[in-house]
């Protein structure tokens, strides 16, 4: 998977990318031919990997421009000695424009879609449908996808999509009733949220971005907020340990604990926040928990904290800059009470407190989303939200009407991962980050990354309380909330990764420091 270029469009901002760039004197036409060469030069490479002697190819086009771009690589293909059999989904007379053209270029006889011999075939290029597509396919183009999927399915033999595979919604990565399966798929000039986004990626196989003539400059037109998550958008703001430097210049962290029962949690956020750098951290527990504590932890501290009084107490040093809680203190309103202290505490600061809310401490809220939305605008701090879907849900559930005739709803319960965040960040003024294995930041203001390469083994108990101690470690050392929650996003991934299978959320943390290491040396892209 490519780490560069960063930008994710979405397919109205790749619309805009073509017209900006037609606009300055390259016509659609050349963009569309470079774009065929581009899948033609990629099939091949292709079936030579897989079948040495294979030199058949089936090509579905669809009615619009990545049709065109399936008629360009066919004529390709042809000249380079491939048979090519081509299919088009409806009459060739209804193709317009410069699929029109392209279609034109092609001699050979265009057959339906249901008279494509591709049992014949040794590679297949599904050319349907682009990024841009919005709608449930139905009819031939249906068909045509089950019967590419069962094809590649029995034979093992390998699909190129052309731009994102037939059926997945670039913009949202959903799947608009049946998409193909690809092997490859070649897309141009930057990916989409779809490549990226589930279940769309997992349609995807290997992506290749092509160069196609379009040129950076049309970027600062469109103004793209949507990112690949990578050190490329937060390595300049990662904190670099200075030769001069010691621990109170990196950070104080404050990690709230549950009740003796529920001890580990506070310690695998306490670990992953000393792990990544943060230069001091207290475990905040419970006088029944600091038994079980004291007699764990070593490099983290202890303080007791009982009631949010206390934990006001405890926020009066104002070296303690910033606050993780939620994993293992409890569902109710003793939680409650500590995050609204927390929070109410953190106003006069400055630089504000930086806090992150997980687990627990958002389904307290559960229903007064609200409630807690007006407390973190009143607040000032930096504050991350750490939901995963299921909390998510029930954060921002309408209660007694309270979001029922919110503007937000709609987009609060789309089913669309991006909008959601990007929805549920600017309705409570902070960066919320919607966990999962495409884990999606936001920021108020609507900037989004999209997370992607992370291994199945992450999906672990614990390992979500671990990524919220790396936040609040990285917050502690003063990097920007949306950078900190971003880069602890990557480097979780990385770490486990880096560890590999048989991972257990306590591994997170000890895998990491290879991992730093490449990255403060330049080394990670």
């Amino acid at each position: 998977m490519p780490t560069t270029p960063s930008e994710l469009l979405s397919s109205a901002e790749m619309a805009a990318a073509d017209r900006l760039t037609i606009a300055a004197g390259i016509p659609g036409a050349v963009l569309m031919d470079r774009a065929g060469a581009a899948v033609a030069k990629t099939a091949a490479r292709l079936l030579a990997a897989s079948d040495p002697h294979g030199r058949r190819i089936a090509v579905f086009c669809g009615p619009g421009n990545n049709g065109g771009d399936g008629f360009v690589a066919a004529r390709y293909l042809k000249a380079d000695g491939f048979k090519v059999f081509v299919g088009l989904l409806g009459a060739r007379g209804n193709l317009e424009g410069d699929a029109a053209g392209a279609a034109q270029g092609w001699s050979d006889p265009i057959l339906p879609f249901d008279k494509v011999p591709l049992e014949e075939a040794d590679l297949a290029i599904a050319a349907i449908f682009g990024a841009g597509l919005a709608r449930d396919i139905e009819g031939p183009a249906r068909e045509a996808i089950l019967r590419l999927n069962e094809w590649t399915r029995r034979t093992h033999k390998p699909i190129v999509a052309v731009d994102i595979p037939s059926g997945v919604d670039g913009s949202t990565g959903l799947v608009r009733g049946v998409a193909v399966e690809a092997t490859q798929t070649v897309t141009f000039f930057r990916l989409k949220p779809g490549h990226l986004l589930l279940p769309g990626t997992m349609h995807c196989g290997e992506i290749s971005v092509v160069d196609i003539g379009i040129s950076d400059s049309v970027l600062a037109e469109i103004g793209p907020k949507t990112f690949a998550n990578g050190p490329s958008i937060w390595s300049k703001h990662f904190p670099r340990p200075r030769i001069d430097g010691h621990k109170y210049n990196r950070g104080h962290a404050l990690v709230l604990s549950g009740s003796l029962a529920h001890t580990g949690a506070a310690r695998l956020v306490a670990r992953g926040a000393l792990r990544i750098g943060a230069g001091l951290v207290t475990v905040a527990t419970p006088r029944d928990a600091l038994p079980a504590h004291a007699a764990a932890l070593t490099a983290v501290m202890t303080r007791v904290c009982d009631t949010s009084e206390e934990l006001t107490e405890l926020l009066a040093d104002r070296r303690k800059n910033a606050v993780v809680m939620g994993p293992g203190m409890g569902v109710g309103a003793k939680t409650r009470a500590m995050v609204l202290a927390a929070l109410a505490n953190g106003a006069e600061e400055k630089p504000p407190r930086a806090i992150v809310l997980d687990a627990d401490a958002l389904t307290s809220f559960a229903g007064e989303s609200m409630r807690l939305a007006d407390a973190v605008k009143r607040s000032r701090c930096q504050v991350v939200l750490t939901p995963h879907d299921g909390e998510f849900a029930q954060l921002f559930a309408a209660k007694e009407g309270e979001l029922r005739d919110h503007p937000a709803i709609v987009q609060l319960t789309s089913a669309s991962k991006l909008d959601r965040a990007r929805a549920g960040a600017a309705l409570m003024g902070a960066v919320l980050l919607l966990k999962g294995a495409d884990t999606v930041v936001a920021d108020p203001r609507g900037r989004a990354s999209i997370g992607h390469g992370a291994p199945p083994w992450l999906a672990t108990a614990g390992s979500g309380d671990v990524l919220a101690g790396m936040i609040g470690g990285l917050l502690a050392q003063s990097m920007p909330a949306f950078e900190a929650a971003s880069a602890a996003v990557w480097l979780h991934a990385a770490a486990a990764r880096e560890f590999g299978p048989g991972l257990v959320s306590e591994d997170i943390p000890e895998a990491l420091p290879p991992v730093l290491r490449r990255l403060l040396d330049g080394d990670e892209a």
